[in-house]
């Protein structure tokens, strides 16, 4: 009994490490599993807890992973792990039935797993738990307590500041397709074709046009039909992403851009009004050396044309730094940072910056451009 209580505690402890570690790498992708769990359920007001509820969960999993394999505090950690495990597998099973988010999460982007996955394996965490929580008592701690909580704490101060890290920084490993040294070519031919429903702001009529149809350029029209929703029908595409790149006219754009065999300079701002405006200070030096010397300097935002016209006449930005439109989602994907920049070349991810790390171009041109 005495193998089977230390190896439920030694095999918690190890998936509890890595699970802290892949959320505590990203917190701002935990973060935006958290936020759809809000949605979900209809708590939209929690939202701005999301980042800090992130970074306590990944910091809790952590701790406890490390106090169980290092059999500190084993009674202790034991009545925080079983009630724990009691709530994500209940939570879980109403993923796998009701499927309220498509996923939870819970390896980050390191590891996917359907929500019936997801399930299964905290039915078997549970019971593992419940080992070591029943057996609690017949665990007998190498070291005292003292240096036990020394030894936490130090690992709680450690792992809070490699969270605050990844979020004023970049995730120091990165998961997603847009990692840098990816191949972002479009791997085949075809159209995407992108729907705009409005509705008129008198009958109530809904009319849905391709987005290159849409009479952009009649200000009367635009006045009287208020946007609903968008679809995408991209079924006829082989896509090696789910970006698509759209300009103010909504023409796809999304190939010229990404399969630039010359450097491309693409600035993320999902949201420009909640973005870094610090951040355009060197993004305007950036821009300013870059488009001199040649080279491609867009920004691609979800944001409505509206705040683009706003956020240029606020920042005083240049009026050729060309703006595109993307889907917020797939923008959060590709950089965790607003903004964020991103360097290609023939589709190739080069290199990326949080905007707390956006790099002058004469140090761009000496690692990159005189290769």
């Amino acid at each position: 009994m005495k193998f089977i209580r230390n190896f439920s505690r030694l095999l918690v402890g190890l998936v509890f490490v890595f699970s802290g570690i892949v959320k505590g790498v990203d917190p701002l992708g935990t973060a935006y599993r958290i936020e759809d769990y809000f949605i979900a359920y209809g708590t939209e007001w929690a939202i701005p807890l999301a980042l800090f509820l992130s970074v306590l969960l990944s910091t809790l999993e952590f701790v406890l992973g490390i106090s169980l394999i290092f059999n500190a505090a084993i009674k202790k950690t034991s009545w925080l792990l079983f009630p724990l495990m009691i709530f994500f597998t209940l939570l879980t099973l109403g993923d796998a039935i009701w499927e309220p988010v498509p996923d939870c999460g819970c390896f980050g982007d390191a590891i996917t797993l359907s929500n019936w996955g997801t399930f299964y394996k905290n039915i078997v965490l549970i019971i593992l738990a419940g080992i070591i929580f029943f057996g609690r008592k017949k665990f007998r701690p190498p070291t005292t307590f003292l240096y036990s909580f020394m030894v936490l704490t130090v690992f709680v101060i450690g792992f809070v500041w490699f969270s605050n890290y990844n979020i004023n920084h970049l995730p120091m490993i990165d998961f997603r397709d847009w990692k840098v040294g990816n191949d972002m070519e479009p791997e085949g031919g075809g159209k995407v074709k992108i729907y705009l429903t409005y509705k008129h702001t008198t009958s109530g009529e809904e009319v849905e046009f391709i987005s290159k149809e849409l009479p952009w350029q009649d200000s009367v029209w635009m006045a009287e039909w208020k946007f609903v929703d968008q679809r995408t029908d991209d079924s006829e595409v082989l896509r090696a992403h789910e970006l698509i790149i759209e300009s103010i006219d909504g023409a796809d754009r999304t190939a010229d851009i990404i399969g630039n065999p010359d450097y491309q300079f693409i600035l993320v701002a999902w949201d420009l009004e909640d973005s870094d405006k610090d951040a355009f200070d060197s993004v305007k030096s950036l821009f300013s050396e870059a488009d001199a010397a040649g080279y491609s300097f867009i920004v691609i935002t979800s944001s409505l044309p509206e705040v683009v016209d706003m956020v240029r006449e606020d920042l005083f930005l240049d009026e050729h730094l060309e703006f595109y439109f993307g889907d917020d989602t797939v923008l959060k994907s590709m950089i965790r940072a607003n903004p964020g920049l991103i360097l290609m070349k023939d589709g190739v991810v080069v290199e990326k910056w949080h905007f707390n790390d956006i790099p002058d171009f004469q140090d761009l041109t000496e690692i990159f451009m005189n290769e």
